[in-house]
């Protein structure tokens, strides 16, 4: 399997697949709480065959061509994640996502897999587009998008019903013309 060097603190991308199913649960389990201020994935991924059916799921949009599914390990352990949701390449266009649990944050994780993933989106399968949806409450995934150099395009007005709550939804993006100029000055 392969793996991506996010940097000489021992942390890695690499992609999770339904074999891993337990460790995934493991690791949603321990950010359970965490991850769910702001995420659905701990609604979503409850018990082993949920796992199972969840990375299945990316494993299929991995082969459609759809989307995709890393997961952000540090020494080894998995302590995060990092997905293309969408795909889009008739219109060029990608919906990042991501999260953490609580021992990972803070360390940049988040944004170097950003980059990667992005670098990859945009110069090997000509993304034009990557998007950022994030609830307006959710301050540290602004601040990636931010890091990112992306533009805020809007505000989707309680367009997200979660958990019984009516959310803002922020829409962030960058363009590939300005990814490149961003790389060329960093």
């Amino acid at each position: 399997m392969y793996a991506i060097s996010l940097g000489d603190d021992g942390a890695e991308l690499r992609p999770v697949e339904p074999w891993q199913a337990g460790e995934f649960l493991a690791h949603m389990d321990r950010g359970r709480e965490f991850i769910g201020q702001h995420n659905g994935l701990p609604d979503v991924v409850t018990d082993l065959e949920s796992s199972r059916a969840f990375l299945r799921a990316y494993a299929e949009r991995t082969a459609a061509d759809t989307g995709r599914l890393y997961g952000i390990r540090s020494d080894g352990e998995l302590v995060g994640g990092f997905l293309l949701r969408r795909l889009d390449f008739e219109q060029g266009v990608a919906e990042a996502g991501c999260w953490l649990e609580p021992a990972a944050v803070g360390r940049g994780l988040v944004t170097r897999a950003a980059r990667a993933v992005i670098d990859w989106a945009v110069e090997e399968r000509g993304i034009h587009r990557v998007e950022w949806w994030v609830s307006s409450g959710n301050a540290p995934s602004i601040a990636v998008a931010r890091r990112l150099g992306m533009t805020k395009d809007g505000v989707l007005r309680e367009s997200f019903l979660y958990r019984g709550k009516r959310h803002d939804e922020e829409i962030w993006s960058v363009l590939a013309p300005e990814w490149r100029a961003a790389k060329q000055t960093s």
